[in-house]
């Protein structure tokens, strides 16, 4: 909806108090970090870099990484998922499209892949927005495991406190 007017005054900063209820927000100054302490290892040559674990809502975002090529994971959403990919490239073995460098990637409910990292591909980073679950399954459907908001939560408390950072390191992500 375009404005019915003119503001007389854009740089005067709103003038009155956050709704009381609201909570912080989150500012990740250095969101691929130089601290390799931030990076939560799921599996091997597989990191994650929580930058919101939304437990009132049932979703997280994060940054992934993948320091060498190979499949990754097979997997079904039952929600959306977003995706914008900084380095690197990965596909789906489902699909016929490579999501590069630059490339957002919209996944619907429903959709279930397998994602792969090229053999040419050293590292990859891709920033997802994960709703919901992550549901583990075999070529044939079949549950293997899972990964929610909590699991990715009680995986940061573990790494955070291995690293020297401590258990409460986590709740700055946590809303």
């Amino acid at each position: 909806m375009p404005l019915d007017k003119e503001d007389e005054n854009p740089r005067i900063p709103y003038q009155f108090a956050m709704p009381e209820d609201a909570l912080p927000e989150i500012v990740i100054p250095n969101a691929i970090p130089e601290d390799d302490r931030m990076w939560v290892k799921q599996t091997e040559n597989v990191y994650f870099r929580p930058l919101c674990l939304n437990v009132s809502q049932g979703y997280w975002v994060n940054l992934l990484k993948v320091t060498k090529s190979g499949v990754l994971s097979r997997h079904r959403h039952p929600n959306p998922v977003h995706g914008l990919v900084l380095k690197g490239r990965w596909h789906y073995l489902e699909h016929d499209w490579e999501a590069t460098e630059g490339s957002y990637v919209f996944e619907p409910p429903g959709e279930t892949h397998t994602l792969v990292v090229p053999d040419d591909v050293d590292e990859m980073i891709t920033m997802f927005q994960v709703n919901g679950v992550m549901s583990y399954v075999d070529p044939y459907g079949k549950p293997m495991g899972y990964e929610d908001v909590f699991t990715k939560i009680d995986m940061c408390r573990k790494h955070f406190i291995e690293v020297g950072l401590g258990e409460d390191y986590v709740k700055q992500f946590i809303r």
